[in-house]
């Protein structure tokens, strides 16, 4: 098997888009997250994704000791992370030859999570993204592919697309 940073991503994703064309069932995945390992009497944890444990707690602010990750700071990552590699790809996908880096900020009023404020909102009221292109030197980047480049990490980022279009939740509570 070869080493997948040895191929152009174009020569990577063409087997999986032309799988996925042929039979959309194959390009249908559920990702899963599992929260266990209860810690710091009850204000951290940690989150199983199968592949890798992250942990987190509670933010400083809510009472967490605020030596790590809050579920907010998990968030923006995601995001980061996600707006990050998708700009990388669609960079690549359109030979852009250039250092892509994100930023993401996001504002929270701990009053609703806290419930000292009823009319204070619970989560984040405003978030920013900022993502910086640093075109090779001696390489620019014309404003037609810009704007296509800009449209196109927006259009396929996952966790974006999830926070702009945000999908319908379905909770099940079991209690014993």
């Amino acid at each position: 098997m070869s080493d997948s940073t040895d191929q152009d991503l174009t020569e990577i994703q063409e087997p999986l888009k032309a799988e996925y064309e042929e039979n959309p069932e194959a390009a249908k995945v559920t990702l899963s997250a599992t929260g266990a390992e209860q810690a710091e009497e009850g204000r951290a944890c940690n989150v199983d994704i199968g592949r890798a444990i992250y942990e987190a707690e509670l933010h400083e602010g809510a009472g967490g000791p605020g030596s790590g990750a809050c579920s907010g700071d998990l968030l923006l990552g995601a995001l980061a992370a996600c707006s990050q590699l998708t700009a990388q790809a669609v960079a690549e996908n359109f030979g852009i030859d250039a250092d892509v880096g994100v930023e993401v900020e996001g504002d929270l009023d701990l009053r609703g999570t806290m419930g000292v404020d009823e009319e204070a909102p619970v989560g984040f009221e405003d978030v920013r993204l900022t993502i910086d292109v640093d075109p090779a030197e001696g390489e620019a980047i014309d404003p037609d592919t810009a704007a296509a480049f800009e449209r196109a990490t927006e259009r396929y980022c996952v966790v974006y697309q999830t926070l702009v279009n945000p999908p319908e939740i379905e909770t099940d509570w079991n209690v014993d």
